[in-house]
């Protein structure tokens, strides 16, 4: 047997193309898989064990159409193309995501599906509540809130909220941002699963979470319905309304639901109810409503029996898992508390380093500034010391020259005191001089008087003699002779010799007044003479007591 027959023949294959919510993944499939067969491919490559809430849909002629799983994937109504696209979706809802929902994966799984029909707006929610959890999608994705991380703006390329919503509040993305960061900072410690979790939550209380809606029509008029199936049942809605069903069939209440052609069929567990029958536009909706109706009620029964040996242990997983990350996060909290005290005292430790560092560049310039200080305080004590020397000295001549003042101003003040005696005796003689003066004034003044009486009675006497000789003697020679017996001629030469000796008299009075004014006059120039000299003594004692007064 050759080498080449001992090789096994390579079965044909195609390849598809499965597409999750966040992620694409590309298999080589044998051409006689079934539908089960791919799928349980894409479970195991997500390592997803709750198989029974997915699906494998694609797209035909605009309507969305689940796989098979129990057909081959190549002979059924597929699209033609290379490779085949599947997505990967949710295609049965929990009743309770916390009870049902045990792997992360499954959760995780779920949590984007959810978010992107909200953001879709598949799902309605009110503005509030998509504020609330957007906070818990930024949450699950970026951590906990750390303000000096996430600075405004982190959130500017996340898609959060429905364009409906943003459409209806005219506020910008900052406050929109704001908003959710509010509601973001109160999630701390929460970890990504837990946030997702609580995302589901908050969701599968909202009216169209987890509904099919299909259009039907009650009667063949084409009245215009809604028809929904969910985990709880069927539900009749009006065109308009996708919130309040005007009719429930609860599951617990539905005996069989069958469909011929475009006819659907609910008959109810009591036999004496009303059977529900309503039209669909094509067979194919009412095969897809039929089987999701088929799988729901088969979930819906057995939430209500007792769970099965693989739930029981996946369950038992779950929980052991969540006390794992329970405790994973008890001391992944620990460590970071820890770690945050650590980068706190840390912190605290540079910042006191940082501030020894400063006291002591502080202290350093501190006690280089002491030393200069101290310098200059020893310079200026040397120049203070040598200015006290000088001082010293200086008060030792000061001492000196102010004993030297002292006598000086002793003996001027004996010299002062002789010259205001000398004053006050000038002042004094000058005194006398002048009331002398002024009696001597007034004298000669009498004096002159007199003078001029006596020189006028001596011109009248001579002018009287002269005009008796003329009328006595007018042919008398110029010399007579003397004639004793001529007694009229002795008496008129006894008045000549008294005029004579008058004259005398009057010209020797004369002259001593003369002299005496001429003394006079000497004496008072002698005496300003010397009253000058007083006084510039005077004004010589009175400089230098200035200048005592200044070297005092």
């Amino acid at each position: 047997m050759s080498i080449r027959g001992l090789k096994k023949k390579q079965p044909k294959t195609f390849k598809v193309k499965i597409v999750t919510v966040d992620a694409e993944m590309e298999f080589s499939c044998e051409m006689k898989w079934k539908g089960k067969d791919l799928f349980d491919l894409v479970c195991r490559a997500l390592g997803l064990r709750e198989t029974w809430f997915f699906g494998l849909q694609y797209t035909l002629k605009g309507m969305c159409t689940w796989l098979k799983m129990d057909k081959k994937v190549l002979d059924q109504e597929i699209p033609k193309e290379d490779p085949i696209s599947f997505h990967f979706l949710a295609k049965f809802y929990p009743e309770k995501v916390e009870e049902e929902l045990l792997q992360e994966i499954t959760q995780h799984l779920f949590f984007l599906q959810v978010k992107k029909q909200i953001l879709d707006e598949e799902i309605y929610c009110s503005p509030e509540a998509t504020v609330l959890l957007a906070s818990y999608a930024v949450q699950a994705k970026y951590g906990d809130y750390d303000p000096n991380f996430h600075e405004p703006g982190f959130l500017a390329h996340d898609e959060l909220l429905p364009k409906r919503v943003l459409r209806q509040y005219q506020l910008t993305a900052e406050m929109w941002e704001e908003k959710i960061t509010a509601w973001y900072a109160e999630h701390r410690g929460i970890a990504r699963d837990e946030a997702e979790m609580n995302y589901l939550k908050i969701a599968q209380d909202l009216e169209m979470y987890g509904v099919n809606y299909f259009p039907i029509a009650q009667n063949k008029n084409h009245t215009d319905l809604l028809l929904g199936v969910d985990a709880k049942g069927v539900h009749i809605y009006s065109i308009n309304n996708r919130f309040s069903p005007n009719k429930s069939f609860e599951w617990s209440a539905i005996r069989n639901i069958s469909y011929s052609e475009k006819e659907l069929t609910i008959k109810p567990l009591d036999k004496k109810a009303e059977v529900f029958k309503f039209f669909s536009s094509q067979l194919k909706v009412n095969k897809l409503i039929l089987q999701l109706c088929i799988g729901n009620h088969d979930l819906f029964m057995r939430r209500r029996k007792v769970d099965s040996i693989e739930i029981q242990q996946m369950k038992a997983q779950a929980r052991e898992e969540k006390a794992r990350k329970k405790m994973e996060s008890q001391r992944l909290a620990r460590e970071k508390q820890l770690r945050e005290e650590a980068e706190r005292a840390k912190e605290e430790l540079e910042r006191r380093l940082f501030q020894l560092e400063d006291e002591a560049r502080q202290a350093n310039e501190a006690l280089l500034r002491s030393q200069e200080a101290a310098e200059l305080l020893a310079e200026k004590a040397q120049i203070a010391e040598e200015e006290a020397k000088l001082l010293a000295q200086n008060a030792a001549e000061a001492e000196q020259e102010r004993q030297r003042l002292e006598i000086t101003a002793l003996k001027t003040k004996e010299e002062k005191r002789l010259m205001e005696q000398k004053m006050r005796e000038a002042e004094l003689i000058a005194v006398k001089l002048v009331k002398e003066s002024d009696r001597r004034a007034k004298e000669a003044e009498h004096l002159k008087q007199d003078l001029h009486e006596a020189r006028e009675a001596e011109r009248k006497a001579k002018q009287k003699l002269l005009d008796i000789t003329r009328l006595n003697y007018p042919h008398m020679v110029k010399y007579p002779q003397y004639s004793p017996a001529d007694s009229r001629d002795a008496n008129f030469d006894k008045g000549s010799i008294k005029l004579d000796l008058k004259d005398i008299d009057l010209k020797r009075l004369s002259f001593e007044i003369e002299r005496e004014r001429l003394d006079y006059l000497e004496k008072s120039r002698k005496f300003e003479d010397r009253l000058k000299e007083l006084k510039s003594e005077i004004q010589a004692l009175k400089l230098e007591e200035k200048q005592s007064g200044l070297y005092s």
